[in-house]
């Protein structure tokens, strides 16, 4: 879905908004333009995680390119700069990581370069308890660049989390239950409970006995953290903090699959164009024709007038 026409302070309090709720994003840029395009210098646009652009960088030319790389941004964190042009010469001088270019295949020409950076939430290890690890990990977990948030049992009731949380659960048996309770009623990536493998038990069953279900009771690491051996408590919170890492690189490995596979959260369902070659998004396309009992679609009113004039010639290439 494409939004047109939003002024900057709009998107500016769109960004705003999505970052408080953690929401990832990509905000594109246009940085050059060779006329004919549509798109302007200064020009932004917001792509959601689900493949929605909000804003405007320039028609279905560069929309489908847009979304693709705006979709790898997020799932890698790494900015790179997309370039829509005429010239195949540099197709060859821009094979580099941090740069794609692809050919601007609008029968208008012209030529547009859109800078696409990632705004992505830290990641957020919640420690619930009032001990000596938890003071470790809000101590440590910084150092790895995660936000802290320490909570105590007063606090569980209203505890909200992201999907990219990573709840530690350690309050040496005052509250286990209660709070594994409220971890596990969220969409957290990982809830982990320091706990003796017999008192992990104890609480594992208290769970069952709750109502709890036997696949959410499954999430729960225990004991937390990765076997290396650790004795005090600082080195009992750094095997929780390395499994955390690895939980969380796992995530974004995830995700980066998902995007090469071509699949989002949110599936867009998009035709290609039979004569330019480009991703037309099928809800709300404007330029469509039947031949042969089958529709087509088409990223402007010039390729499906060439189409009509000669369909075989271009269904046959």
């Amino acid at each position: 879905m494409i939004a047109r026409g939003l002024g900057e302070m709009h998107l500016a309090e769109l960004s705003r908004q999505l970052s408080d709720a953690g929401v990832p994003f990509a905000l594109a840029t246009v940085i050059y333009r060779r006329a004919p395009v549509s798109a302007h210098l200064g020009d932004k646009a917001i792509v959601t995680g689900e493949g929605r652009i909000i804003g405007w960088i320039g028609g279905n030319c560069a929309q489908s390119a847009v979304r693709r790389e705006a979709m790898a941004v997020i799932a890698t964190g790494q900015p790179r700069l997309l370039q829509l042009t005429l010239d195949g010469a540099e197709l060859a001088e821009a094979e580099r990581a941090s740069v794609t270019t692809v050919p601007m295949t609008c029968p208008s020409g012209g030529e547009v370069s859109i800078y696409i950076e990632p705004h992505v939430t830290a990641p957020q290890v919640v420690a619930i308890g009032e001990t000596p690890v938890v003071r470790a990990l809000a101590q440590l977990a910084p150092v790895l660049d995660f936000d802290v948030m320490l909570v105590g049992a007063t606090e569980l009731a209203s505890l909200e989390l992201l999907p990219m949380a990573f709840v530690v659960v350690a309050s040496a048996g005052q509250y286990d239950e209660e709070a594994l309770q409220a971890a596990l009623r969220s969409p957290a990536r990982y809830v982990g409970l320091v706990a003796s493998r017999r008192r992990a038990k104890s609480v594992l069953d208290a769970l069952a006995s709750y109502g709890v279900a036997a696949e959410d009771i499954a999430r729960v690491r225990t004991p937390a953290g990765l076997d290396i051996g650790g004795v005090s408590q600082e080195e009992i919170a750094l095997s929780i903090l390395a499994e955390i890492v690895q939980e969380y690189r796992a995530a974004q490995r995830e995700l980066a699959g998902r995007v090469a596979d071509g699949q989002t959260t949110t599936v867009i369902e998009v035709a290609r164009d039979p004569v330019c070659g480009m991703d037309v998004e099928v809800a709300g396309a404007r330029h469509m024709a039947e031949h042969g009992g089958t529709e087509y679609y088409f990223c402007c009113p010039h390729c499906r007038k060439d189409f009509l004039a000669e369909p075989e010639r271009f269904l046959s290439a």
